[in-house]
């Protein structure tokens, strides 16, 4: 698993010492990341800690021992202390809360005047693959009319279905999701040649260069994908000449997918999220590949763009999480 100690010669005052830490998700060799979910932890000892951080667009939470002390908005480069420490272990954590598309954030470093330890140990490992059901998109809203920064701003994946699992199960987590992408076909047809099969791979969501090597082997797979391939018809011109076409190739694709990620994850145990317009398809697609279906019923959708609220949330947390105990 991929530990950092980044913090730099010129973010590092006179007396503070670098916090190694423990990245969760996929993060680069300098500290960049993009894909939702990310997040970081290391422990100290002390009474202080400084967080240094390029936050790019996103919205980044840092907790000291499980609370919220600060949710870092500003862009570009921002370095923030926290005094006033009971004298003790305390564990940190920074978390992205925000998708990022295009661009990324960066952890520059964490650094106390106390002493360092090392970063804390998750026995168990659990990937959550999806799209926007998946990010938590606009999940904290209370309204379906949303503009493009009310998304951004009421996202919060830490609040989405797999992290909240994960927590549960104090698991460590990877959330490989991007809002509006299918299996073969994406939102209204939009971006072709560029779905979440073909995205999964990247280190950053917009970027071409593939992930790290890092090791990361997780025990469960959860994938909830399919929304964004039958939500719209078909429209001319598009690869499919009818419904019928787009299923077929859709299970089709979908087998080669999970085959393929079955072959990367040989000890892994496999999860198909489907809703009721396509659980058909991914019962299927599950038998193909012994996969686990997993039937998600019509939720309220009452957040941004009619999208999954956090008791919706809530609900396919418990759903996955009745499903991953039946797995042998």
């Amino acid at each position: 698993m991929l530990r950092l100690a980044l913090a730099t010669a010129l973010m590092l005052a006179p007396a503070e010492t670098a916090v190694p830490l423990h990245a969760g998700g996929r993060v680069t060799a300098d500290g960049r990341f993009g894909w939702p979910g990310v997040y970081f932890e290391g422990r100290f000892k002390g009474t202080s800690v400084t967080v240094s951080v390029e936050a790019g667009e996103d919205h980044l939470a840092v907790l000291i021992d499980g609370v919220e002390r600060a949710v870092l908005k500003k862009p570009g480069k921002v370095q923030r202390r926290f005094d006033g420490l009971a004298d003790g272990e305390h564990v940190i954590r920074v978390e992205k809360l925000t998708e990022t598309q295009r661009g990324y954030s960066r952890m520059i470093g964490i650094t106390t005047d106390g002493t360092p330890l090392a970063p804390p140990v998750h026995a168990r490992r659990v990937e959550f693959i999806g799209d926007s059901h998946s990010v938590g998109y606009g999940d904290t809203a209370t309204v379906r009319d949303c503009s493009d920064a009310l998304v951004h701003d009421t996202t919060n994946t830490q609040l989405a279905f797999g992290p909240l699992l994960a927590k549960k199960w104090d698991a460590d987590y990877r959330v490989i999701a991007f809002s509006g992408r299918g299996v073969v076909r994406n939102y209204s047809g939009g971006n072709p040649g560029e779905t979440l099969p073909v995205l999964y791979a990247r280190a950053i969501p917009g970027e071409t260069a593939p992930a790290l090597q890092d090791g990361w082997k997780p025990q469960l797979i959860v994938i909830n994908l399919g929304t964004n391939d039958f939500s719209t018809p078909v429209h001319a011109g598009e690869a499919w000449k009818d419904d019928a076409a787009l299923h077929a190739d859709y299970q089709a694709k979908y087998i080669a997918f999970v085959r393929r990620l079955q072959a990367a994850n040989p000890d892994a145990r496999f999860l198909l999220m489907g809703a009721p317009a396509f659980i058909a398809d991914v019962r299927t697609v599950a038998a193909a590949t012994g996969a686990t279906p997993v039937a998600v019923p019509q939720l309220a959708f009452t957040a941004c763009h009619f999208h999954p609220s956090l008791n919706d949330q809530r609900v396919m947390a418990d759903l996955v999480e009745e499903a991953a105990r039946g797995l042998k």
